[in-house]
Formats: C-alpha cells, structure tokens, sequence
C-alpha cells in the first residue's frame, strides 16, 4: 500500500483545488448577505480563482521542469493553505477576492505538477490505475464543490467551504514526503517573466472585458478597450514566445495537430460543462427558492455519475484510443446541454436532473483521457509544460465562460440573488447559458473526432520517440 501514498497526495490536492472552483456556487446568496456583495463582485470570487491558476499553470509547469515536480507541489500546497484560512477570515468581499487570487497561485503550482508527479511514479498498469483514480477526482471533484458548499454553507457557515481546506492540505503535505522527483531534469534556467506577464495581461484582461461588459453593456468604451487591449496582449505574448531560448510555452507544440486540438478540447469541456453550474445553483436557490443544501444535492447527479464513470474507464476502456473518449465525451455533454433547455419557468429541480446525468457521463469519459493524451504527444523534458498548457486551456475555458454567460442573464443577473428577477426571465436566460454550451461541446466533439488521429491512442502525427511517456498512457478512459 505504501506505493499508493503518491497517489493519495497528489489526489488530495486535486480534490482541494478543483473544489474550490465551484465551491462558492452554491455559498453565493449567503456570502452576498453577508459581505454585502455584488454579483459582480460574486463573479470575481469564482473568476478570480480560476483567473490566477490559469495564467500561471505553464509558468508552473516550466518552472516545474526546472527547479523539480515535488518542490514546485510542495510550496503550492502551502500556499495554498495560507490563502485558504485568508478566505475563511476575510473580513470584506475585497479581502476575499484578493485571498481567492493567492489561493489561485497556490492552485497553479500544484495542479501544474499532478500529472508529471504520477507519470513518474508509476509504470504500466500501477500508471494506467493511478492515472484512472486521478481522473476519478478530477472528474467529480468540480462537480462535487456545490454538494459540499451547500452542506458546509447550511449547518456551518460560508467561511467553512475555505476552512476546510486546512486540515485536508496539511494531509497532503504529510503525504508529499513520499511523492517521487524529477527524473532526468532539465537545467536550471531562468522563468520566461516577459511571457508570463503577457499571458497574464492577455487573459485578466480579456475576462475583465466580459465581465464588465455583461454589467456595463457591449457599447461601453472601457469594456471594449480591455477587450482590445487583450487580444494584443496575446497577440504579443506570441510574438514574445517564439522569440525565446526558453519560452513558458514552446509554440512548435501547437504545430502538432493532436496537440492543439486537445488544447480546444480541454477548453470546450470546462465551457460548456462546469462553467454553467453556477447559474443552476442560484437558479436553485433564488428562483426554486431551495436551501444551500438543497440546491448542492440538485448537482450531485453530475458529481456521482462523472465519479463512476471515471472511475470505471480505467478498466473497461484501456485499449480505446483517446481520440473516441474524449470526443464522444464531448457530444455527450452536449446532448446534457441541449436537455437542459427543457428546464421553463415552472419547472421544478427533477427538469435539469437528466441533463447533468448525461453531463456526468461526457466529463468522466474525457477529462482525465485529455490529460494523459497530452502527455503522451510531447517530449518527456515538456511533460511540465504540456500538463501546464492542457489544465490552463481546461481553466481559461471555464474562465472566459463564466463572464459570457452571465453577460447572457442581462439584465436580470444583477438582481436575481436579492429577488429582482422573475422565473420567466431567468429561466430564459439559463435556456441562452445551455444552448450556447451546447454548441461550444458539440464543436469541441467534433473536432477532436475529426482532427485527431489515433494509432493504438496515441496520436499518428505525433507518434512518440522513446524518450515519451508510454502510448498505454493516451489509453485511460478513467
């Protein structure tokens, strides 16, 4: 058993970290009462978090590379930690969001080396079971946090759903002492500063674009001037990238075709998937008028079938190339989607049930194969990286979504938490949210069935030499 004691530390954080991005859904309308906030300030709890782990995760990854997986996971689970009880104590929603940005750093480092870690401890089938519970945690933990929310929410308090992250990363840290190295690092260098500052730049700004935009409209001037100023901030970074000795993403990697179309797909499942639940937890609370626990159980279809089914693939779908899981996970969670617009102004909780059932099944197909497929089309030495760049498109998707959606609401979003908005309205709105995330997943779906081919699962255009990690690794369908 003791050869598991990597696995269990590096799943742990996976289940603190992922928690904590859909965790305040369900805590929204206590903490709003509390801290007296906005719904834009809500929004910044959630997007803020997912902000900062998406803008650093290659720089993570790279540093990883470095300076060494188990260090770089050891100081983000300590960050992480710190951040966390700075939440469960703010004193305003200003304090809150600032923690929730240092949770985010914390987050980046660790969920940059998870994959890269268990690559490195395990081979054949110990690699083929660790990365198949991995991706158990990974698929049920963002749909989990609502569930968790909502229980901690009502019998504790808000605070709690950031309380409890202390005793379960000093867990976690205990555990780490037992997490395998780098094999065969790189030399020390320095960290690409220039492509981290304009990546982060690219992506704050562009998500304070949106954000503003759905409170201030798409006319307004400082709106579209963040929007503007981003999309050359990423064009910059670009142009900084290729430029480089040591880039904190070697752009030649996009030039591979399995890669760039997993990069689409990892954005697509987060979008279209978990970025919506949000607005089913206060649809939930506000309109249904359910309680905090309530409305965590109306998510916990998702949250248990995603569980089962992850959990089941490893097994049941070794051999089948990582192309079909992925995108056949995807159509699935747009069929979830397109269910979803059944849900009408008198509907109950039982109308969105079958739609996040069929959701669940799409997200534990393909979320820990878009992991494992990445690692496998890259060189060993761009294992950190790799991972890095998948889980930053997994989060800018949901980053990017978020804002969107809630633009989306209109008018109704700003009032729905303090009962200003009618069912009719809000329904509507969250029939808009489901249709526009079915079509992200069923674009995602298509893609990666089109685009990317599969010899055995691991990608023909980028067939591994031998310093790759093994083929049986694009395989899992965990």
């Amino acid at each position: 058993m003791r050869k598991w004691l990597p696995l269990l530390a590096v799943s742990l954080s996976t289940l603190m970290l992922l928690i904590d991005i859909t965790i305040v859904s369900v805590a929204a309308p206590a903490l709003a009462r509390d801290l007296h906030a906005s719904f834009g300030a809500l929004q910044w709890t959630v997007d803020l978090y997912v902000l900062v782990l998406a803008a650093l995760l290659m720089a993570a990854g790279a540093l990883s590379d470095r300076l060494g997986h188990r260090r770089v996971f050891v100081a983000g689970l300590a960050v992480f930690a710190v951040a966390s009880l700075a939440c469960g104590l703010a004193p305003g929603v200003g304090a809150l969001i600032a923690a929730r940005g240092v949770q985010g750093l914390g987050a980046a480092a660790m969920y940059a080396t998870n994959a890269a870690l268990l690559g490195l401890a395990y081979r054949g089938r110990d690699r083929s079971v660790a990365f198949g519970i991995w991706g158990a945690a990974n698929g049920a933990a963002a749909a989990a946090g609502p569930i968790l929310g909502g229980l901690l929410t009502e019998h504790v308090g808000w605070r709690a759903i950031f309380l409890v992250n202390l005793p379960v990363a000093a867990a976690a840290l205990l555990l780490a002492r037992h997490v395998t190295g780098e094999r065969n690092p790189r030399a020390a260098g320095r960290l690409d500063l220039p492509g981290v500052v304009s990546f982060t730049a690219a992506a704050s700004l562009l998500v304070y674009g949106l954000i503003r935009a759905g409170d201030a409209g798409w006319r307004d001037r400082l709106s579209i001037g963040a929007l503007v100023a981003g999309a050359l901030a990423a064009a910059g970074f670009v142009l900084l990238e290729r430029g480089r000795r040591e880039p904190m993403l070697d752009l030649s990697l996009l030039r591979r075709p399995a890669f760039s179309v997993l990069m689409f797909g990892a954005a697509a499942l987060t979008a279209s998937a978990f970025a919506g639940l949000v607005f089913v937890s206060v649809w939930a609370q506000s309109v249904l008028r359910l309680d905090a626990m309530d409305a965590g159980l109306v998510l916990a279809p998702m949250a248990v079938v995603a569980f089962v089914v992850a959990g089941a693939g490893g097994r049941l779908l070794h051999a089948v190339p990582a192309r079909y899981s992925i995108g056949i996970g995807l159509l699935l969670v747009a069929a979830g989607d397109a269910l979803g617009l059944l849900v009408g102004p008198d509907s109950g909780w039982s109308a969105v049930v079958p739609a996040l059932v069929v959701i669940g099944v799409g997200v534990g197909l393909s979320t820990p194969v878009i992991a494992s497929a990445t690692l496998a089309t890259v060189p060993a030495s761009r294992a950190g990286m790799a991972n890095g760049a998948s889980n930053t498109f997994r989060q800018l998707g949901y980053a990017l979504a978020l804002p969107v959606y809630a633009a989306v609401l209109a008018s109704g979003a700003g009032d729905v938490l303090h009962g200003g908005t009618s069912a009719a309205a809000f329904t509507d709105g969250l029939d808009r949210i489901f249709g526009i995330g079915a079509g992200i997943a069923l674009a995602g779906g298509l893609a990666v069935l089109g685009l990317m081919r599969t010899t055995r699962g691991v990608p023909e255009s980028d067939n591994p030499g031998p310093t790759t990690p093994q083929p049986a690794v694009a395989n899992i369908a965990s």
